[in-house]
């Protein structure tokens, strides 16, 4: 209500002034500012708006146009303004330049425009099928006249805001949105707000349609009265099915097996169709169709099957395989087929081929692959089936085999002879690994042995099964440690006695065994809760290694063992603790020594050492409890006992003791007591309290006093939560205790505590007030309010300024008009003093207010004093 009387009052103001003050004409070759009010928008005569027409003065032609707020529509050449063109209400302007004109006072003018607001005229109806997922309610316009303006809000029935693209899936039925625009204060009686009422129909749905595929050979009993429906789901169920058995429109069953008996195999086309419901023709039938395939199994029973031909090893290299099959009683009718065929023997997979049957008879290649090792492979053919068929047939195929044997010499070809490492004098096994040429047998090989080790003429009898076999290597051939090789010379197939000479070697690493001479064992004093750490050294080039040990004494076990990592010949290990769980002296010894590489083992000579197991102090006497104020900053150094055997931590599993320094807080502390022989005590606990009372809070403004009143320490304990224990100090720290009674000075800050009776702790934090003193009877004062100024720069009456305004009235605000109503200056606390420059509307050349008459508006923002209004006059 106040921004609207303050317009009013400008607009009366413009116009009493420009009456009654004097007017003087100026050559301006732009004219003067002029503007223009649109309400009725829609009207085509606002498609060609001629600015020109609306500057005041005596305006020169020629000049060129600009659009200050690029609204569009402005042909900066005529100045035309196609204002239907701007898409929203509101103000624009519009200026007018001139250049090159001599004697001109000033070569721009600006025209300003006002549109009303334009919501639009709907369209006579509005409709949509919800299939279209979307509808744009702004196509719910008339199309014949001007669209609405775009800043609009769209709105349901209920109020709620909605998006121009509005979602209508599941909608069905009539809906009103309604469409608002701004409105345009200078356009009273412009329409704002629109109707539009929306019908959406519901689509017909066909639902979602399965294919079926069935063998008609397996018979179709369960289908002689099948419900095609089976196969739809989400339709609307006044549709109708169309298709091979549907006899009419409420026909939904079909007899397949009369259709497989009379028109045989094929694929059978059913469509449902879901129509519109009467009166809707915005939604289009919907259809959907399916396929019923029905198939005849073809059977091969009788049929035969010859594969090309047995061979000699020494063709495999160029061998081929051709397999041809020849139909049985039943007649294979012509076509592409796909064949499916075994192989098993030394190798064996499968494949797939296509091949075309003619007159009953396919030939197809049987891949040589297969075959390119010595034995007897089957072919087993396991599917055929018609590439155009859908598969839903297993067709009738049996019996359908043919063999082929491949006859080989005994090869070692390619073979790989490997011997796992061994110790030394130990029996090494030769393992005869790939050898692909052999087939499964009884063989004997002969071998030699070099290196490290060497023999000549040896043989073992082997046992070959799917190319591998392995026979000994005796240990009396071994005696000597490093590296032997094993070579195979020839080999003879003990069942054809078939011989041939062979390559084949090996390399057998012979292991030597741990030297046990060096080996020691040490064990370190331990207390009876601590890891017992063996180390063992002596261990050479050992890397991993199993250890054999006992122990014996106030500690007895029966044989244990350890797994070693050795570095540098050394290695620790912690004996298990259940092992040493007595105090007193015990003795390890060794025993037995296994190389985990190597796995060679090797019997240690008496080795052994003797280690004690002391006992741990008992847990130190504590006071189990303690309490402190935070104030006091208490440490560790004030809880006991104190001395150099006893260490404080603030965790039962905590290893670093605390320092002394160390600040105390509300929680349980540990102290162990450590003897001298480095054993540590359990921990005794005491549990700390360190109390603290909050900081006494202020209530709200409860810093700001009236100075009349004189307030004293007593009025701000009083504006706290705890206006009977707090006190006062000048300063945060060290500072000087204020009583009661001492008077209270304006921006100075003054240091709060409070006590607690329950804890008799004084609060650890402070609060802080500064104070403010304010004069707090306001209506008292008329204060004035000058009536000119002189802003010439001679430093007397500069400004126009009101005396003590901003300490009576913070918030007040400030508003300076000339005679034309346009505001020249806004003030409030921040801003208050005006220097005669326009500093808020346009401003004219460099911007400094002329002499003359010039307006005032004081809102005091403050007990609801009203408004003060006012003149001044400015004299440069």
């Amino acid at each position: 209500m106040v921004k609207k009387y303050i317009n009013f009052l400008h607009f009366v103001l413009f116009f009493i002034f420009l009456s009654i003050l004097p007017s003087k004409a100026f050559a301006q070759c732009a004219g003067n500012n002029g503007s223009v009010v649109i309400c009725n928008i829609s009207d085509p005569v606002n498609r060609s708006v001629s600015l020109f027409s609306y500057l005041t003065g005596t305006p020169t032609a020629g000049g060129t146009w600009t659009d200050t707020n690029n609204s569009r529509g402005l042909d900066p050449a005529t100045g035309i303004l196609d204002a239907q063109a701007i898409r929203q209400g509101g103000t624009y302007q519009y200026t007018y330049t001139v250049t090159s004109v001599p004697g001109c006072v000033n070569n721009t003018a600006t025209v300003t425009v006002t549109i009303g607001a334009y919501p639009g005229v709907p369209a006579p109806f509005a409709t949509a099928c919800d299939k279209d997922v979307v509808f744009n309610l702004f196509t719910a316009f008339n199309s014949t006249v001007m669209g609405p303006h775009n800043n609009g809000i769209w709105r349901d029935s209920a109020g709620g805001i909605v998006s121009s693209s509005l979602p209508i899936t599941g909608m069905k039925g009539d809906f009103v949105y309604t469409y608002t625009v701004p409105t345009i204060a200078a356009c009273p009686t412009n329409p704002a707000t629109i109707s539009i009422t929306l019908s959406v129909f519901e689509a017909p749905d066909a639902g979602t349609t399965t294919d079926l595929v069935l063998c008609g050979s397996d018979g179709l009993t369960g289908y002689t009265n099948y419900d095609l429906n089976n196969l739809i789901s989400g339709q609307d169920p006044t549709g109708e099915w169309s298709g091979d058995g549907i006899t009419s429109g409420n026909d939904h069953n079909v007899d397949l097996q009369d259709i497989f008996n009379t028109k045989g195999p094929g694929d059978y086309v059913y469509t449902y169709t879901a129509f519109s419901v009467p009166g809707n023709n915005i939604c289009p039938d919907d259809m959907k169709s399916l396929v019923i395939t029905l198939e005849k199994k073809l059977d091969f029973t009788g049929a035969t099957l010859v594969v090309d031909s047995d061979i000699c090893e020494n063709e495999i290299p160029t061998a081929t395989y051709a397999a041809r099959l020849t139909q049985g009683a039943e007649a294979i009718p012509n076509g592409q087929y796909e064949i499916t065929y075994a192989v098993s023997g030394p190798n064996s997979g499968s494949q797939t081929v296509t091949a075309n049957f003619v007159n009953g008879v396919v030939n197809f290649p049987v891949s040589s692959i297969y075959f390119r090792q010595v034995g007897n492979f089957i072919i087993n053919i396991t599917r055929i089936v018609a590439v155009a068929s859908k598969k839903s047939c297993t067709n009738v195929v049996n019996n359908l085999s043919d063999d082929i044997t491949i006859y080989a010499l005994p090869k070692l070809d390619g073979a790989v002879l490997r011997l796992s490492p061994v110790c030394q004098s130990k029996d090494a096994v030769a393992q005869l690994t790939n050898a692909s040429q052999l087939t499964n047998g009884n063989y004997t090989v002969y071998y030699t042995i070099g290196g490290a080790n060497n023999v000549s003429g040896q043989s073992a009898t082997i046992s070959v099964i799917g190319g591998n076999s392995s026979f000994t290597v005796p240990g009396i051939f071994n005696s000597n440690s490093g590296t032997s090789t094993i070579r195979i010379t020839r080999i003879v197939n003990n069942t054809t006695n078939c011989s041939n000479a062979a390559n084949v070697s090996g390399d057998l690493i012979i292991y030597p065994l741990p030297n046990a001479s060096t080996v020691l064992v040490s064990v370190t004093d331990v207390c009876i809760t601590e890891p017992v750490v063996a180390t063992i050294s002596g261990l050479g080039t050992l890397t991993s290694a199993t250890l054999f040990y006992t122990l014996s004494d106030s500690n007895t076990s029966g044989l244990q063992s350890v797994v070693l990592t050795v570095s540098n010949g050394s290695a620790d290990f912690i004996i298990p603790p259940a092992l040493v769980s007595q105090s007193g002296n015990t003795q390890i010894s060794l025993s037995n020594l296994v190389n985990n590489t190597t796995n060679c083992n090797v019997i240690l000579p008496s080795i052994s050492d003797q280690f004690l197991v002391s006992r741990i102090p008992v847990a130190p006497t504590v006071n189990g409890s303690r309490v402190f104020c935070k104030v006091e900053g208490a440490t560790i150094a004030d809880l006991e006992p104190q001395g150099t055997q006893y260490k404080w931590y603030n965790s039962t599993t905590a290893t670093t003791p605390l320092e002394d320094t160390y600040v105390l807080q509300s929680e349980n502390y540990y102290l162990r007591e450590i003897s001298v022989l480095g054993c540590t005590s359990s921990a005794a606990t005491v549990m700390v309290t360190v109390n603290d009372t909050p900081a006494p809070t202020l209530n709200s403004d409860g810093q700001n006093f009236c100075g009349l009143e004189t307030p004293r320490i007593a009025d701000l304990s009083s504006r706290t939560n705890a206006f009977a224990s707090v006190v006062w100090y000048d300063a945060p720290n060290n500072g000087n205790l204020l009583t009661s009674t001492t008077l209270l000075t304006d921006k100075t800050t003054y240091y709060g505590v409070d006590f607690s009776t329950v804890t008799s702790c004084i609060s650890d934090n402070i609060l802080e007030v500064t104070v403010s003193l304010y004069d707090c009877d306001t209506s008292q004062y008329a204060f004035f309010i000058p009536d000119g100024f002189s802003p010439n720069g001679d430093g007397v009456n500069d400004t126009f300024t009101i005396p003590d305004i901003n300490f009576l009235y913070p918030d007040y605000t400030l508003e300076i008009f000339n005679r034309y109503g346009n505001v020249m200056f806004k003030g409030n606390r921040n801003k208050p003093d005006w220097d005669g420059k326009n500093s808020e509307s346009v401003a004219i050349g460099d911007g400094i207010a002329p002499n003359g008459v010039y307006f005032y508006i004081v809102n005091f923002n403050k007990d609801n004093r009203r408004p003060q209004q006012g003149r001044l006059y400015l004299n440069r």
